[in-house]
């Protein structure tokens, strides 16, 4: 497996995104209403597995990344639930995962390192076939606003202290160059979005059944807004 971008910040990723809780209460009710065990792809340094393994439920995190794995073990180590939290080397497209689970989950976006629908459609038949039969999938993504693109494109923005991101932006291909740098390391990674709309037409084509598309974490129907949460089963 290639080495990760995420490697080079698994120490600065944590307070790089330590702003990001909205989307955790979430997470931990679809947890809780599945019940486990849940699959965690991208599970970066534990943002979301840790306090879905608070709650008695037992976690597989798959990441690409040796050092956010290491990081999240850590972590999982310091808050007591290290016997809840199973850390697997792997990918998106092809996560290693022999037993299927209820629940599978895809936060913070990370579907977005998926480059082509090629990519999109080999993940999505991944995650399905990791599901028990009417298993769901939940995931996050986004599409961006103009506005957004306009305040952001080319320039370094301090989104925490001393930790600067810039976000390259081409319109045309629909990719995002983000680059980030902080006193603990730095990266580059290459982002992808697409619409709603294809965003549903792969879960179908792949044989899930979208349930819900959110606009937020609070569960608001999705009007057209830059953030998608979707909600897809798998057939029962």
């Amino acid at each position: 497996m290639s080495v990760s971008p995420y490697d080079a910040i698994a120490e600065l990723y944590d307070p790089w995104s330590r702003s990001v809780v909205e989307d955790v209460p979430f997470y931990v009710a679809e947890a809780r209403k599945a019940g486990g065990p849940v699959v965690e792809l991208g599970v970066g340094t534990g943002r979301i597995a840790i306090p879905i393994a608070h709650r008695v439920i037992h976690v597989i995190g798959i990441d690409s990344s040796r050092a956010m794995l290491d990081a999240c073990r850590r972590r999982a180590e310091d808050a007591g639930v290290a016997d809840r939290v199973e850390l697997r080397l792997g990918d998106l497209r092809r996560p290693p995962i022999d037993e299927p689970v209820p629940l599978v989950i895809c936060p913070f976006r990370s579907y977005l390192h998926l480059a082509d629908d090629g990519e999109r459609v080999e993940a999505l038949e991944a995650a399905r076939a990791a599901l028990l039969p009417g298993g769901r999938l939940v995931f996050d993504v986004f599409a961006p606003a103009p506005d957004d693109i306009a305040e952001t494109h080319g320039r370094w923005l301090e989104r925490e202290p001393d930790i600067y991101e810039r976000a390259d932006w081409n319109t045309e291909a629909r990719t995002l160059t983000l680059s980030v740098r902080g006193p603990e390391g730095a990266a580059t990674m290459a982002l992808s979005w697409i619409t709603r709309d294809e965003w549903q037409r792969l879960l179908e084509e792949t044989g899930f059944t979208v349930e819900a598309c959110y606009g937020w974490f609070d569960r608001t129907p999705y009007r057209g807004g830059e953030d998608m949460v979707f909600v897809a089963s798998s057939p029962g």
